[in-house]
């Protein structure tokens, strides 16, 4: 049945999606699928044995963790750092077989023990922030790299551990007893069958072939990073259960598991070329997951009460064709939804039956409050000159995620790409590559490297951002004193290029200034309350709080306001959010720029740079209702930083 869903699929983005069918998109579909796909099929025998591992994402994090810093910090040879990343893997994967196979402890407990331990470790040895980048191309080459122009170089890897697994669970006298351990595994413990050897083995594999995915992983974004691979433990198992594994032990196959991760990297590539958001292909996961565990927990249950006719035969297939149909039709109207309801646009603008160029915007993370302002200037751009947007990225900060979404925008053909950058190691390598595929490429709020982007829209220099919230902060202690800040993420380039400047403004004229600590908040609300909390408890010396990303400032302020404590707030946030706190004095000022307006000048800009119409040298630019905006060298310059208080802001409606 997941097969005739697979093929309704692609039926439906081979009629609908630009570009599916053709021959450098699956290899596409492939290519992202084999750090996964080596996960997955590790994990295959495990679950069949009746066993889980929840620590395979972190094991890849910090595998990764370990090859950077081998390389990057201890100059080590490439291959020298490789093995050193694979050691460390094979110690996780023997640490879980110790507690699991011969302490005789729960998997489920232990390895989500261990998913907290091995992801803690990497995050501990690069605080969260640190990336390594800069990689060598030959090293690059493995997941960067094609064979003849069109075939990925690590599919090559990925076909050996299919065939190596295949045999080992399909062909070997150890895949006959996982089997009969996950039927039952004091059954075949009574039977003479080495169970605790053979739950090892599969342990010790896993934790190996997570790390030489973490290698291709790192060589395919050219960066190296603790929290990579998150995930990665959810997303293989549903497509281990998926293709027919059995929550339960005792029955799956590696061509089933195969079959599911096929089916999931599809839908993933099919909606991103359709356009289509990125959080349907977890709902229509979602819906296939929740049938097929349900259908195997009803067998089960079936099996121990011996009504094998509990079902018929019949009856298990029209379900089972229900579901299918009811996924194959909710796509059908997802791709029936974009292709007749896309954005309006201006009917005197444009000659119908042309081209109508389409303009891709990123954001770092859609759900943050700055992006979601940001976004209806984009749309009102995208009216005004009648050109289509599509505006997608990840619903959290995640390089990986904006890889992939330029990697499909490529595949589509669109006409311009603007990219919010969250991380530039890891970006810049596939933008160089839509720029040879003369796709426009801009960036905007956070910058790549500058040979891999055309322009940077920039909403104001750092230099002023930073000065700005100096300024501020020391108006409001002008005896001096402690004050902390909260960013976004550790590793965001844009905020730390901030925080640079600012401690450079503290040395030069605010020496009596002293930065206490600096916490991130991962773009979030409730954990920059925490993180506030934190600092009013640890540092009660502080008497002023800097949040230099948008959702921390309203966290910070109900943190002080509940504290009683008097304490000032200040940031970079939007006014809408921050409008009750800065009313009640809670938060003293905020410093940002019209978030709709840099909106606005994704769009308009992207359509410039792709219609070729802004000169080479040009001063200047004309950007419809944004009047004339200074360009020096490649980078357009929105304004100066606004200062927005009491006295203005109820005349702010973004």
């Amino acid at each position: 049945m997941l097969l005739l869903a697979f093929l309704g699929e692609v039926a439906i983005f081979g009629l609908f999606a630009p570009a599916f069918f053709t021959l450098p998109n699956l290899f596409e579909i492939l290519r992202f699928s084999v750090e996964l796909g080596l996960v997955a099929i590790a994990l295959t025998p495990i679950l069949v044995a009746g066993d889980i591992d929840l620590s395979v994402g972190s094991t890849v994090g910090l595998v990764a963790v370990i090859f950077g810093i081998a390389w990057h910090d201890f100059h080590t040879p490439i291959l020298v750092a490789i093995v050193l990343g694979l050691l460390t893997s094979v110690a996780c994967g023997a640490l879980n077989a110790l507690f699991i196979a011969y302490l005789r402890l729960t998997p489920l407990i232990i390895t989500l023990g261990t998913y907290s331990l091995y992801r803690g470790i990497g995050e501990g040895m690069t605080h969260g922030a640190a990336s390594f980048t800069g990689y060598p191309h030959y090293f690059l080459m493995l997941g960067q790299g094609y064979m003849w122009g069109v075939i990925p170089v690590q599919l090559f890897v990925f076909i050996i551990f299919i065939v190596f697994y295949s045999v080992l669970l399909h062909r070997s006298t150890i895949g006959r007893a996982l089997y009969a351990i996950g039927f039952n595994s004091e059954g075949a413990r009574y039977a003479g069958l080495p169970v605790r050897r053979r739950v090892a083995l599969i342990y010790i594999l896993s934790g190996a072939v997570s790390g030489i995915a973490a290698i291709i992983y790192v060589a395919h974004l050219g960066l190296a990073k603790s929290d990579m691979g998150t995930g990665f433990e959810l997303s293989a198992i549903s497509a281990i259960v998926i293709g027919g594994t059995s929550v339960f032990g005792g029955r799956g196959t590696i061509s089933g598991t195969l079959l599911g991760l096929l089916f999931l990297t599809t839908l993933q590539n099919g909606l991103h070329l359709l356009a289509v958001p990125s959080e349907a292909t977890g709902v229509l996961t979602g819906v296939l997951l929740l049938f097929v565990v349900g259908m195997d927990a009803f067998r089960e249950k079936a099996s121990e009460s011996g009504t094998t006719q509990a079902l018929p035969q019949m009856k298990r297939i029209a379900i089972a064709g229900g579901a299918i149909t009811v996924v194959v039709a909710v796509i059908a109207t997802l791709v029936s939804t974009h292709m007749h309801h896309p954005i309006p646009t201006a009917a005197n603008i444009g000659v119908r039956g042309l081209h109508r160029p389409v303009i891709a915007v990123m954001p770092k993370a859609k759900g943050d409050p700055y992006f979601v302002s940001a976004r209806a200037g984009a749309e009102q751009a995208a009216r005004e000159l009648g050109v289509d947007l599509i505006w997608d990225g990840p619903t959290s900060l995640d390089a990986s995620q904006q890889n992939e979404l330029v990697e499909n925008w490529i595949t589509r053909g669109v006409d311009a790409i603007v990219v919010a950058v969250e991380n530039k190691g890891s970006i810049s390598t596939v933008l160089r590559k839509a720029r040879e595929h003369n796709i426009s490429v801009l960036t905007w709020d956070a910058d790549a490297e500058r040979d891999a982007r055309d322009y940077f829209l920039n909403q104001a220099t750092p230099k002023a951002i930073a000065d700005t919230l100096t300024d501020e902060a020391a108006r409001l202690l002008p005896q001096g004193g402690q004050f902390a800040i909260i960013t976004g993420s550790l590793s965001a380039e844009n905020q730390n290029e901030w925080i640079g400047f600012i401690k450079a403004r503290i040395a030069e004229k605010y020496p009596q200034l002293r930065l206490a600590t600096i916490l991130p908040s991962e773009d979030d609300r409730d954990k920059a309350f925490a993180q506030t909390q934190t600092i009013l408890k640890v540092y009660p010396a502080v008497k002023l709080v800097m949040a230099i990303s948008a959702p921390a400032v309203p966290g910070a302020a109900e943190a002080v306001q509940q504290s009683g404590r008097n304490v000032d707030v200040i940031g970079l946030s939007l006014p809408t959010i921050c409008r009750p706190y800065i009313h009640s004095g809670v938060v003293q000022t905020i410093v940002l720029w019209n978030t709709r307006d840099l909106g606005y000048l994704t769009v308009f800009a992207g359509w410039l740079d792709s219609q070729k119409k802004i000169p080479k040298d040009v001063a200047s630019i004309s950007a419809g209702r944004l009047g004339h905006l200074d360009v020096r060298g490649s980078e357009i310059i929105l304004g100066q930083p606004l200062i927005i208080d009491k006295r203005n802001i109820d005349s702010l409606d973004f």
